[in-house]
């Protein structure tokens, strides 16, 4: 029998609720099926509650505290849990972000509609928060949270980033000309650190499936794949293996038509330029003044080659 995963109890509401729960069933000399069998729900269901991996449901919380009298006070902390601040990444987006894009070791990322949220500038990240009008929620906070998401790129030990973006993300205009400068100069500079890979598909590239929608792909330390698909309304973590596997494949089909990872970076430069020429002409100064400062680009150890 596998050993049980081992959780952070302060990593997230999840992984407390599921270390705590654990504890108090195999206190009480209950198996998984056992509990499984009151709830009714598979056995992996409990499994993952407890591994941190799923949220339980509402059933599975009335019959934690039936069968707990003890765990009132959990299942108490689990639903007030889901009003905190942190909830301004929104529910379905905050399990992914903390399960799964926090740990994991390699992420693939498709984007064919804006530049990903974790290359994303604070100026683009707001314009962009700015147009959700039916989202509620103060959006500084929102661009907070986003923006918060990047610090698993600056840790010692960062994923190897991996992203796919059509070469159109990069003309759409989302803010200002200024904006747009300023972003394309930091994912510029992103594309040149060792451990962030970001290709173009190019805009003469013949149709292709991945334009129904961004996904991203997480490798986990053990090496299982999680998937994240995005919709119009939501966004969906994926589990089941063959969807995984397939949604993997489509990212290895993407790839084969993108350009380079230097004539992506050469493309990503060029349209900068356009657009610090447009923001200058807007402004009345000069292009060499209205050039933002590359800050990311001090990150790179070795060039694109």
């Amino acid at each position: 029998m596998p050993r049980p995963r081992e959780l952070d109890p302060a990593a997230s509401p999840l992984h407390f609720f599921g270390a705590e729960f654990r504890r108090a069933r195999e206190a009480a000399g209950m198996s998984q099926g056992e509990f499984a069998a009151k709830v009714p729900c598979d056995i992996s269901t409990v499994s993952r509650v407890e591994a941190g991996e799923r949220e339980p449901g509402d059933r599975f919380l009335a019959v934690t505290t039936q069968t707990f009298a003890d765990l009132d006070w959990l299942v108490r902390f689990w639903t007030s849990s889901q009003r905190w601040a942190d909830s301004d990444l929104r529910r379905w987006l905050r399990d992914w972000v903390q399960q799964y894009e926090e740990r994991a070791v390699v992420i693939r990322w498709w984007e064919p509609l804006l530049v990903p949220g974790l290359l994303q500038t604070e100026d683009y990240a707001r314009a962009l928060c700015q147009t959700w009008r039916r989202d509620g929620g103060d959006v500084e906070h929102k661009v907070a949270a986003r923006i918060g998401r990047q610090r698993i790129l600056d840790r010692a030990d960062p994923p190897d980033l991996r992203v796919l973006v059509d070469e159109p993300v990069l003309s759409r205009c989302i803010g200002d000309a200024a904006i747009m400068a300023r972003q394309l100069a930091h994912l510029a500079g992103m594309a040149r650190r060792p451990d962030i890979t970001v290709q173009l598909i190019p805009a003469t590239a013949r149709p292709y499936a991945g334009l129904s929608g961004a996904f991203a792909i997480a490798t986990m330390p053990d090496q299982h794949q999680v998937a994240y698909l995005e919709t119009g309304v939501q966004g969906m973590t994926i589990l089941d293996p063959a969807l995984v596997r397939r949604t993997a494949l489509l990212f290895d089909d993407l790839r084969d038509e993108a350009l380079s990872r230097s004539s992506s970076l050469e493309r990503i430069q060029e349209v900068a330029r356009r657009w610090i020429q447009q923001a200058a002409s807007a402004t009345g100064v000069s292009p060499a003044t209205a050039a933002p400062t590359d800050k990311a680009a001090s990150k790179s150890v070795t060039p694109v080659t």
